[in-house]
C-alpha cells in the first residue's frame, strides 16, 4: 500500500510524514511544495474552492495524500478529492476547516476539539533509526541531549553546569554520551570541554552528525532538555530508557512546551503508537 507525502521542505514536518509512514507499513512518494499563495489557500478552504493552485500532475495509485505543516493542507485536500483518496493532516491544521479532512492525527498541547476525524495524541510521531556512531557496552550508559535557547527558554550556564555535576555525582561508573544542537549556546559548549564524557559531539563542529538515535538505542538513562520538544517524543517513542527532563529557565509558563514535558512525564515506559494509529483504515 502506498501514501503519497506532500513536504515543505521542513525537515521537522517531513519526519513525521516518513514516522506515519513507516509506523503503519506504508510504501510512499514524497513531493516537495513551495507555496507561493498561503494566504489564498485560507480563503479558498473557507469557501470549499479547491483548484490546481500548484500546478500538480499526479501519477501514481495512491491510498492517500498526508502532510504536515498549514503550507500543505490545502494541496493535500485537493489532491484527495481530485485522486478520490484519502486525507490526512498531521498536527492540528489550525485555519483550515477540520471537517472534511478524513483524519487528523493532532498532539494534545494543541488542544484539538472533539471531532469523529480528529484522533488526538500525546506526543509527535517519530521513529529511530541508529547510525552506528555508539555500539553498545557491557558498561551502563547516560545519554545527554542539549538543546538550546528559543523564544520560550533560556539555556543558562549555571543550569547545565549544576545537571553535569549532578550526573557525574550520581552515576560514577556510567558512561557518559553527549550531543548538542544547532541552537546551543556558545558558553555551553565551552562549558563541556571541562567534563570528560565518553562520546561527545558538539554540532557546531560536526554539523552533518546526529547522534540521537544511537543515544537511544544504547543508553539505560536519558537527559533531555525541555525546549526539544522533538527530541522528548523520538526518546518516549524509542526508547526503554530512563527519561529526565532538564528544565531551563522560561519566559512563560504552560507553553506546549511545558503540556509536553508533562505528557511524556505520565507516560510509562516506551511509547505504543498502535492504539491511536490502528483508527485509521485506508
Amino acid at each position: 500500500m502506498k501514501i503519497l507525502i506532500i513536504s515543505d521542505g521542513k525537515a521537522g514536518h517531513l519526519n513525521q510524514s516518513l514516522a506515519f509512514a513507516k509506523l503503519k507499513n506504508y510504501e510512499y512518494d514524497i513531493i516537495i511544495l513551495k507555496n507561493k499563495f498561503r494566504f489564498l489557500t485560507y480563503i479558498f478552504d473557507f469557501f470549499g474552492l479547491y483548484i490546481n493552485l500548484f500546478s500538480l500532475h499526479i501519477q501514481g495509485n495512491y491510498k492517500a495524500v498526508v502532510s504536515t505543516g498549514s503550507s500543505t493542507y490545502y494541496a493535500t485536500k485537493y489532491l484527495s478529492k481530485t485522486l478520490n483518496i484519502k486525507s490526512i493532516a498531521l498536527m492540528l491544521p489550525r485555519g483550515f476547516r477540520y471537517s472534511n479532512f478524513d483524519y487528523i492525527i493532532a498532539q494534545s498541547h494543541d488542544n484539538p476539539p472533539k471531532c469523529h476525524n480528529i484522533i488526538e495524541i500525546p506526543i509527535n510521531l517519530s521513529t529511530s533509526e541508529p547510525k552506528g556512531y555508539i555500539q553498545k557496552a557491557h558498561t551502563k550508559s547516560i545519554g545527554i541531549i542539549l538543546g538550546g535557547d528559543n523564544k520560550i527558554f533560556k539555556m543558562c550556564k549555571n543550569t547545565i553546569q549544576k545537571q553535569l555535576d549532578d550526573i557525574f555525582q550520581n552515576y560514577p561508573n556510567h558512561l557518559k554520551y553527549i550531543t548538542t544542537s544547532r541552537r546551543t549556546p556558545q558558553e555551553i559548549e565551552n562549558l563541556l570541554e571541562s567534563y570528560s564524557f565518553d562520546y561527545k559531539l558538539i554540532y557546531s563542529q560536526n554539523p552533518h552528525i546526529n547522534p540521537i538515535a544511537d543515544f537511544l538505542e544504547v543508553c539505560e538513562e536519558l537527559f533531555i532538555s525541555i525546549d526539544s520538544t522533538s527530541m522528548l517524543s523520538e526518546a518516549k517513542a524509542n526508547s526503554e530508557a530512563s527519561l529526565h527532563i532538564i528544565e531551563l529557565e522560561s519566559k512563560k509558563r504552560d507553553t506546549k512546551y511545558h503540556q509536553i514535558a508533562h505528557n511524556i512525564s505520565k507516560i510509562s515506559g516506551k511509547f505504543d503508537y498502535s492504539p491511536y494509529l490502528d483508527k485509521i483504515n485506508l
